[in-house]
C-alpha cells in the first residue's frame, strides 16, 4: 500500500544532496551532445583558421619532397622506407596543434556541465537494457519523438545558415574563376575555411538552448515526492524512535558508570528529597574536588542508597547541594566560589569521624558560605 500510495504522489520536491550524490555515483548527470558536438567542430574549424597555412606548407613540402625522389632511391626499397618515415613525421608535427585543439575540446565539451564523472555503475552490463520489446518501447516513446524532433529542427537550423552563408560568398567564389591558379587555391581555402567556422557557429545557438534543457531536464528526472525526502530523512538521521532508544541506553550507561564511583566517593550532599551529589577529593592527585556522580529525585535516592551501603558520609546541606548540583558537571571540579564551602565540609567531617572515635568533641553544624552567583533556590 505504501508503494502504490508514493507512486501516486507527484514528484513536485527538488532533489536533495543525497539524492545528487547518489546519481553520481550511479553515473547520472547533466550531459548536452551538443555542448560537445559545439566545441569540437568550433575546435577544428579555429584550428584550420590558425594553423592552416602551415598545415597546408608542410603537405606541399612532403609531396614536393615525395615527387622529386632521385631514381637510385627508388629502387632502394631501404630509402623508401626512410622517405616514407620523414614524409610522417613532417606531417605529425604539421597535425599536432590542431589534434591538441581537438582533445581538448572533446573533453571539454562533454564535462562542460556536470563535471568530470567516474562511475563503474554507468557502463555495467544490465539485462533489461538488451530486452527487445522495452527497446522498441524507447524507440517509439515520447521521448525518442522529442528526439526525432530535435533533430530534424537542428538539420533545419544548420542548413539555412549554410545557405545563408553560401548566398553571401556567390560572387566571392564567381571572381575566383578569373585568378591565377596558385592565388584562386589560396582564396578557395580561405573562402572553405571562414565558411566552414561561421557554419560551426550555428552550433551556439542550438548549444545555448540545449544545455537549459538538459539541466532541467535532469533536475525534473531526480525530483522526489514528500514521501520519499521523509523516508530519506529518516534513513539519514533516523527514526525518532531510535534515536530516543539510543538516547534512553546512552543515558543508562552512562548512570550506571556514574552508580558504579559513588562507592570511592569521600562524602554525599544532599536536599534530602531532590538533589544529591558525591564528592571525592584527594590532595595528591587532585586540584580541588571532584563530582564523581549526582542526580535528583530518584536518581538521588540511588546515590545515598548506595552511599549508605558502603558507609560513606551523608550530609544534609540544602543550599550547597543546590549550588553545587547545579554548577558542576559529572567528572568536573567545583567551581573556585565553592572551594570555602566543601573545604568546610571536609573539615567538618574530619571533626565529626575523630567525636566518634572518642578524639574529640562533637563539631557544631558551620554555614557555608556560597556566593551570590552560584546560589540556587530551587
Amino acid at each position: 500500500m505504501a508503494e502504490e500510495n508514493d507512486n501516486s504522489q507527484e514528484k513536485t520536491e527538488e532533489a536533495t544532496p543525497r539524492r545528487l550524490e547518489k546519481a553520481k555515483e550511479d553515473g547520472q548527470t547533466a550531459r548536452s551532445k551538443e555542448l560537445a558536438t559545439m566545441a569540437v567542430l568550433l575546435a577544428g574549424a579555429g584550428g584550420l583558421l590558425m594553423f592552416g597555412g602551415s598545415l597546408g606548407a608542410a603537405l606541399e613540402n612532403i609531396m614536393r619532397g615525395n615527387f622529386s625522389i632521385e631514381r637510385d632511391a627508388i629502387f632502394d626499397t631501404s630509402q623508401m622506407a626512410m622517405h616514407l618515415y620523414d614524409a610522417a613525421l613532417h606531417a605529425s608535427v604539421a597535425l599536432i596543434p590542431i589534434m591538441v585543439l581537438l582533445f581538448i575540446a572533446a573533453i571539454a565539451g562533454p564535462i562542460g556541465i556536470g563535471g568530470i564523472l567516474f562511475s563503474g555503475k554507468a557502463i555495467t552490463p544490465k539485462l533489461n537494457r538488451m530486452d527487445p520489446i522495452k527497446g522498441l518501447g524507447r524507440m517509439f516513446s515520447a521521448r525518442s519523438l522529442v528526439e526525432l524532433v530535435k533533430a530534424i529542427a537542428k538539420v533545419g537550423f544548420v542548413m539555412v545558415i549554410a545557405i545563408l552563408i553560401l548566398d553571401l560568398r556567390t560572387q566571392d567564389l564567381l571572381s575566383i574563376a578569373d585568378e591565377p591558379a596558385m592565388p584562386a587555391m589560396a582564396h578557395v581555402l580561405w573562402t572553405l575555411g571562414w565558411s566552414f567556422f561561421l557554419l560551426s557557429c550555428a552550433t551556439i545557438v542550438i548549444a545555448l538552448i540545449d544545455v537549459p534543457f538538459q539541466i532541467y531536464d535532469h533536475a525534473k528526472k531526480l525530483r522526489m515526492t514528500k514521501q520519499e525526502v521523509k523516508d530519506e530523512f529518516k534513513d539519514t538521521e533516523g527514526k525518532p524512535e531510535v534515536k530516543g532508544r539510543i538516547r534512553q541506553l546512552q543515558q543508562e550507561m552512562a548512570q550506571r558508570r556514574m552508580m558504579s564511583d559513588v562507592p570511592g566517593a569521600d562524602v554525599v550532599i544532599t536536599n534530602p528529597t531532590h538533589y544529591a551529589v558525591a564528592l571525592k577529593y584527594d590532595q595528591n592527585t587532585m586540584a580541588a574536588p571532584v563530582v564523581v556522580a549526582k542526580g535528583g529525585d530518584e536518581t538521588a535516592f540511588k546515590i545515598m542508597e548506595i552511599a549508605r551501603e558502603h558507609k560513606i558520609d551523608i550530609l544534609r546541606t540544602p543550599p550547597l547541594t543546590r549550588a553545587v548540583y547545579h554548577n558542576t558537571e559529572v567528572g568536573g571540579e567545583i567551581p573556585d566560589g565553592l572551594y570555602m564551602a566543601i573545604a568546610q565540609v571536609l573539615a567538618y567531617l574530619f571533626q565529626m569521624r575523630n567525636f566518634r572515635r572518642g578524639m574529640g568533641p562533637k563539631p557544631g553544624m558551620p554555614k557555608f558560605p556560597i556566593p551570590p552567583d552560584l546560589r540556587r533556590d530551587v
